[in-house]
Formats: C-alpha cells, sequence, structure tokens
C-alpha cells in the first residue's frame, strides 16, 4: 500500500517534535504566520489616524480598502498558518492516501493563491503609501512601511510553501500503484478449486483393481 504516498514517510510512524521543527514546511509557516501578524498588527495600531477634525483616516493614501485589504489577508494567512501546522502534525499518521490528497491540494491551492494576494497587497499598499495627504500623520509612519516591508516578506515565506506542497503531490502521483486492489474488496479466489471428479475427467490412478472390470481370466473348472 501506497503507505509514503504525498510526503509522509511512513503512515503510523512515531511524532518526533526536533524533526517536525526542522521541516521546512514548519519554519515557512511559523516565519508566515509571525509576518501576518505584524502586517494587520502595525495596521490596527497606527492604520488609522485623525485629522485635525478628529476624523478617522486610513494612512495608505486615505483609502480604507487598502487597510482593510492588509488586515483581512493577513488575519487569514495567520490562522491558516496555524490549521495547515495541525495537520502537518496529524499528515504522517493519516493512512488513507486519498485524504492525504485533498491535504495536499489544499495546501498547495491556498498557498498559491496566498503568494498572489500578498503581492498585491503589498503592490497595492505601496501605491497608496506613495499618495501624499493632505495632512500627513505625525505617528504610524514606521508601522506603514513596516507593514508594507512585511508585505513583501510573506510573497517569499508562501511562493515556497507552494513550490513545497507541489511537490509532495508530484510524489504522491508518482508512488500511486494504479493495480492495488484492496484485499477486502478483491474476489478473486485465493487458489484454485479442488478437481472434481465429473466435470474434471478424474481418472484412477493406473494399477487399481477393478473387480467388474473382465481381464479374460477364467478359473478352472474341476
Amino acid at each position: 500500500m501506497e503507505s509514503g504516498a504525498y510526503g509522509a514517510a511512513k503512515a503510523g510512524g512515531s511524532f518526533s517534535f526536533e524533526s517536525f521543527l526542522r521541516r521546512p514546511e514548519t519554519v515557512l509557516r511559523v516565519a508566515s504566520a509571525v509576518f501576518a501578524i505584524i502586517v494587520f498588527a502595525c495596521i490596527l495600531t497606527d492604520g488609522y489616524p485623525s485629522d485635525r477634525q478628529g476624523q478617522v483616516f486610513c494612512i495608505f493614501g486615505g483609502n480604507a480598502d487598502a487597510c482593510r485589504y492588509g488586515i483581512g489577508i493577513g488575519v487569514i494567512a495567520f490562522f491558516a498558518c496555524g490549521i495547515f501546522l495541525s495537520l502537518d502534525v496529524y499528515f504522517p499518521n493519516l493512512s488513507n492516501s486519498s485524504h492525504r490528497k485533498y491535504i495536499v491540494q489544499s495546501d498547495f491551492g491556498f498557498s498559491a493563491l496566498w503568494s498572489f494576494l500578498w503581492f498585491v497587497g503589498f503592490c497595492f499598499l505601496a501605491h497608496q503609501w506613495s499618495i501624499e495627504l493632505p495632512e500627513p500623520p505625525l505617528t504610524g509612519q514606521s508601522n506603514a512601511r513596516a507593514a508594507i516591508a512585511f508585505s513583501f516578506f510573506s510573497i517569499l515565506s508562501w511562493v515556497p510553501l507552494a513550490l513545497l506542497a507541489y511537490k509532495r503531490y508530484r510524489m504522491g502521483v508518482a508512488d500511486f500503484n494504479p493495480n492495488y486492489v484492496d484485499p477486502s474488496q478483491d474476489t478473486t479466489p485465493p487458489y484454485s478449486s479442488y478437481p472434481d471428479a465429473v466435470t474434471d475427467n478424474y481418472q484412477q490412478p493406473p494399477f487399481t483393481n477393478n473387480p467388474d472390470a473382465g481381464d479374460g481370466y477364467k478359473p478352472p473348472l474341476y
């Protein structure tokens, strides 16, 4: 059975926390979660200054959509990293290859999508930051630059995650055995049936006395 499919070394094996921490996927997911926290925390903390009239506005060119976008993809990325880290812990003990396939496909699809969304977010935030406001905020500029910088760093962490997930998917496809048949579903008899004496023309072994068969010998008469 394909116990090593889709990147799991051995289904049912013991979990090693030290080996888990050294996996590239683990390092990249932790880094992606930290970058996401920095992005949405910086925007939530200093991304909404107020002008002289007390009106709150987004620090990125006064465009509230830019702030909402950065917060949204950052929060979702953080929770997604936690979910996929949990699945990574459970993945080696998952013996069902179909479930493994769905997890790896989800990992690849989400990582590729969030790589693109972080690229869009970086371009969006950088462009809006370049727009001069009528009243430049006195505080929050460093946090705004940090949000832009870590949006770019997030691209560098999510793209390798997508590539690693795609590599795991290709490994699973290569290891898949299309001729494998589940023993519980196999209808082929394990051994051939005993030959039947009638249907298989069973013959008696040679040199067997048959009292009914005449051999031409007659006892002498007295």
